[in-house]
């Protein structure tokens, strides 16, 4: 079996908001093979810059377009190329968008290679450890904290037993910051988990006071109050905080994940398939299984990259909660035939073949923006 075809598509709803929210726009990798088999990934990342990724032509023999690294390859042996299309892109790779394009077109072979076993992902990732978790509902901040708590209340009522809020406006004032959070904990009430996602708004001693300041309303963990980069700030935070630390969702690859690790400077890290593909995220999982910390996946984009997120998380022995996004797009609810999503709380792991949803194709061609030739 050879890859004959890898075919990029960049899907946009009607309306872009400038709001932090990337179930608006998504670039769809499709990997096609010699025998027929097609496989589908996805990134969170600019489309265009991803898809100019993978089509480029070959310049050298370290600056290549990924499509003309695995053309004529056999696209079962993942781990072989992965390592493959990183070598070959050192010049303009090695972390950021070249490794999201990777990461689609690794999240493609997955699921290719699950259809060509009949099998799901995460039995060829080693095996499942669970069969569902219970989801948070993962979405923005109101404008104040009334209207964060009437969006808490909205989400208790549909059965979430957890929600996260989060960007902006955070990070305005501290004034602004506990209305925010105390109207969150009063939509949810006294029982549901509140997690709090600040958007890499504050230095580290600002974050230590906010988390001092908001763990009078308990939250399960603190995300991202700091730059993605600032890993000795995560260090010293993580050290100091009453709250659990939470990161890792800007992360691309395993390099980009490895000061975090080697640090010890987070209490949960929060992987993106559709930023580190099942290669990477596998390595990612292991480490942090080996010190002894919590693992979450982050995921605000289609069905596909929560379909993968689940087939990974599942294999994750300490895993605890799942991120749901619950953004009011089409692209988030509409993109496949499966509604991947939360019932009552909880949202189970595919069963079927490969990631275990498929396209509607129907809906791609109403939305689709471009793709290549």
């Amino acid at each position: 079996m050879k890859i004959t075809e890898i075919k990029c598509q960049i899907l946009r709803i009607e309306q872009v908001e400038g709001k932090t929210a990337s179930s608006q726009d998504s670039v769809l990798v499709r990997v096609r093979t010699d025998t027929g088999l097609e496989g589908i990934g996805e990134a969170d990342s600019s489309p265009e810059i991803v898809k100019a990724v993978i089509d480029a032509p070959f310049s050298h023999n370290i600056m290549c377009g990924l499509r003309e690294i695995l053309i004529g390859e056999n696209p079962l042996e993942t781990e072989r190329l992965w390592q493959k299309m990183y070598q070959q892109t050192l010049y303009s790779g090695r972390t950021g968008v070249t490794i999201t394009a990777m990461s689609a077109i690794d999240m493609a072979l997955w699921d290719l290679k699950g259809k060509h076993f009949d099998e799901p992902i995460h039995r060829l990732l080693g095996g499942k450890q669970h069969d569902r978790f219970p989801a948070y509902a993962s979405i923005l901040f109101g404008r104040d904290g009334q209207e964060t708590a009437d969006i808490g209340r909205r989400w208790i009522e549909a059965g979430y037993r957890a929600v996260k809020f989060g960007w902006e406006p955070m990070g305005e004032s501290e004034a602004v910051d506990l209305d925010l959070v105390r109207g969150a904990r009063e939509g949810l009430g006294t029982d549901a988990t509140l997690l709090i996602d600040a958007g890499c708004v504050w230095d580290a001693r600002t974050a230590l006071r906010r988390a001092h300041a908001f763990a009078d309303f308990n939250p399960e963990w603190l995300e991202e109050p700091l730059r993605p980069d600032d890993y000795e700030g995560y260090r010293w935070l993580r050290d100091r905080s009453p709250l659990p630390i939470a990161a890792g969702e800007e992360e691309c690859g395993r390099q980009s994940f490895r000061p975090l690790i080697d640090q010890r400077a987070l209490d949960v890290y929060q992987v993106d398939l559709s930023r580190n593909g099942f290669t990477d995220s596998m390595y990612v999982k292991q480490r942090v299984e080996e010190i002894g910390a919590r693992l979450c996946n982050h995921c605000y984009t289609s069905p596909i990259t929560v379909a993968a997120s689940l087939h990974w998380l599942s294999t994750c022995r300490d895993a605890f909660l799942f991120e749901d996004c619950v953004e009011d797009s089409p692209l988030r609810h509409d993109l496949t035939h499966e509604k991947v999503q939360a019932v009552d709380g909880w949202i189970t792991v595919p069963d079927g073949a490969g990631l275990g949803v498929t396209l509607d194709e129907d809906f791609v061609k109403s939305r689709l923006v471009t793709e290549s030739v």
